[in-house]
């Protein structure tokens, strides 16, 4: 049988060697800068050898590590170039290093979840994978009734394989903070081991679908594939045919880079306003463009449940950043937990922290590019010793967790694709707080 590779010893040794290597590179970092080294260089040489060697043994394993690898992807544009490339080769081999299951397991596993008869069910079944995912993989198939279809079948040992590497990566906070400036990398860590322990019920992930599908169905910008039959390591849904976004990242025409970066950034915005959950997995395996210039969305195993919409509180922040309001932004955060209540930064000081971060939502359209991205993490980075200061004291409350690392994740890619988006725009008409009448109305407070 060929299934996620779960030897304990061999996966805990293989991801256990990443912090004891990163804490050899920051001893010998400290070294070099005793000597004369510039810090910078320094620095950057750190972060090329722990991205390579975090890649390498990531793209080695499978279940958690290549979810975990999938969801840090996102933040490869804020790489400089002449280290981004060990990210995206290492990135490329995750996305296709799985193994595939024989025949025989297929049935097998067909048999379990759908019963014995599985296969009058189809006209036409390939009994070889079409397509690898992180749990699972994919096999194209005829419906009874002649439509084309997609089924995603769970490995075998795939629950043990993903706890077992959740529990060895959250021993990597040490090392995601050299390759993530910034980031407050524990919280991320625990964020991510829960959504993707869900991912394992695929019951679950056929509600999440039926749910999106039933929101945008006849959706003349977007195509989610209906749910034709599931179980719970099991889901059958309609085929979708198209350019993936990874490929649209590495030679997709100007014209498929900004309809690919506006879709996912209606879809990012609308989805809570329109079925109440946040597309939670914005990594690019997850879209398409279709022939008629509709984005599709093939994977809803990851999802955050925002019943009553996205918080107003977001968008009217935003806005005040915008219109320089330091007071109101300073109170507004405290007011919401970002600040804490012993703590008075000054208000002006605070803004012009966080003023890049709006920088997008200023013009009618933003061009996202890795060239922006960059100069946010080497900002971010590089921080003034006040800046600094304010930054320690800055929290970040559960309850945002979820949506902070999506939005910006989904920068991330708008930033992969070189996109240029109407962001403003779609943010004015789909986040609750920031239009002029939210903000004139009081809308988040």
């Amino acid at each position: 049988m060929s299934d996620i590779p779960r030897g304990a010893l061999n996966r805990t040794a293989r991801l256990a060697s990443l912090p004891l290597s990163a804490a050899g590179r920051v001893g010998l970092g400290w070294g070099q800068r005793l000597i004369g080294r510039d810090r910078g260089d320094v620095s950057a040489e750190m972060q090329r050898r722990t991205a390579e060697q975090v890649f390498e043994v990531l793209g080695t394993l499978k279940g958690g590590a290549m979810k975990f690898g999938q969801a840090l992807s996102v933040y490869e544009a804020g790489i400089p170039d002449e280290y981004a490339e060990p990210y995206r080769e290492a990135l490329t081999k995750l996305q296709n290093a799985a193994p595939p299951m024989p025949p025989s397991t297929v049935n097998r596993l067909m048999a379990e979840q759908l019963g014995t008869g599985w296969r009058t069910r189809f006209d036409k079944f390939d009994d070889e994978a079409a397509a690898a995912a992180s749990i699972g993989q994919v096999h194209r198939a005829t419906w009874k009734d002649g439509r084309e279809v997609a089924v995603k079948i769970q490995y075998p040992g795939a629950g043990a394989a993903l706890k077992a590497d959740m529990d060895q990566l959250n021993r990597l906070g040490p090392v995601l903070g050299l390759l993530i400036p910034g980031m407050q990398v524990r919280p991320l860590l625990a964020e991510i081991r829960d959504r993707v322990m869900e991912e394992l019920d695929y019951a679950a992930e056929a509600a999440n679908q039926r749910t999106f599908a039933r929101g945008f169905a006849d959706d003349p910008d977007f195509l989610v594939p209906k749910v034709l039959a599931s179980a719970p390591k099991v889901i059958v849904s309609e085929w979708v045919e198209g350019l993936g976004m990874a490929k649209i990242i590495t030679g997709g025409t100007v014209a498929q880079r900004d309809r690919a970066g506006e879709l996912l950034t209606v879809l990012h915005f609308s989805a809570p306003e329109r079925v109440g959950l946040l597309h939670a997995d914005p990594h690019p395996g997850n879209y398409l463009l279709t022939a008629d210039n509709r984005l599709g969305v093939i994977d809803f195993g990851s999802i955050a449940r925002l019943p009553n919409g996205s918080p107003p509180i977001i968008g009217r922040l935003s806005r005040l950043a915008l219109d320089g309001r330091a007071d109101e932004v300073l109170a507004g955060l405290r007011a919401e937990g970002f600040i804490p209540q012993n703590y008075d930064p000054d208000p002006v000081a605070l803004l012009d922290y966080l003023s890049p971060f709006a920088e997008p939502l200023r013009p009618k359209e933003f061009h996202f590019t890795r060239a922006w991205m960059q100069s946010q993490a080497a900002r971010l980075s590089s921080l003034s010793s006040e800046d600094s200061k304010l930054a320690r004291h800055l929290n970040l409350p559960p309850s945002y967790l979820m949506i902070h690392r999506v939005t910006f994740g989904s920068i991330g890619v708008l930033c992969q694709l070189d996109a240029t988006a109407p962001f403003r725009g779609i943010v004015a008409r789909w986040q609750p707080g920031f239009s002029d009448a939210d903000l004139a109305d009081g809308t988040g407070i």
